[in-house]
């Protein structure tokens, strides 16, 4: 088994990262053994589908767990195509996750933990425009990121193009479907329980 985890460095004794499409690094951990491959992540600056391509990588290294902070809609789906199983809400040091995950201490993600575009820069939630993602986000003043995204290092970007807001917006769109089915599907399997 392997056990892909999302790490700020290149080292078992690394801290987690929270993000996965767009971290640093990922330590790959063999839990029986404890040996490990560690790599950087060649997404973290993608202008777009960052998610995909992280989970793509991911799936033909041969992981079949992916321990991590959070994990966006578009990466969680395809790690579930790829049969990968997801865990989130993970931090900390990558070598307690193993030991962690070894003693049964995490249960499967059954949904994606953060909207779309989570860690790409952006806003802080405060109300100041930086929304959901890339800094251009839905907020519009709104504070849409509700604290959840990374602030950007670099200057404000400007305006952007009605092509770029197009599809930002129909990301926006299918995140929320998505998020929708999820809701959709809670509802039924509680109300199936109470039967």
């Amino acid at each position: 088994m392997k056990i892909a985890v999302s790490a700020t460095d290149l080292s078992i004794d690394a801290d987690i990262d929270p993000r996965f499409g767009r971290c640093q690094c990922f330590v790959i951990v063999d839990p029986d053994t404890m040996e490990f491959e560690a790599f950087e992540n060649t997404n973290i600056a993608a202008g777009g589908g960052a998610g995909i391509s992280t989970a793509q990588t991911i799936a033909g290294k041969g992981a079949q767990v992916v321990l991590t902070g959070n994990c966006g809609p578009n990466a969680y789906q395809t790690l579930l195509a790829a049969d990968v199983q997801v865990i989130t809400g993970v931090s900390g040091k990558v070598r307690d996750a193993i030991e962690g995950f070894k003693a049964g201490k995490f249960t499967t993600t059954s949904q994606p933990s953060v909207e779309a575009h989570f860690g790409s820069g952006g806003g802080m939630g405060t109300g100041r425009g930086m929304g959901m993602g890339r800094g251009m986000g839905m907020g519009r003043g709104m504070g849409m990121g509700r604290g959840m995204a990374v602030p950007s290092a670099g200057p404000m970007p400007q305006a952007q193009s009605p092509e770029e807001e197009m599809e930002l917006l129909s990301g926006q769109t299918e995140m929320l479907k998505q998020q929708l089915e999820a809701i959709q599907q809670r509802i039924e399997e509680l109300r199936d329980k109470g039967k």
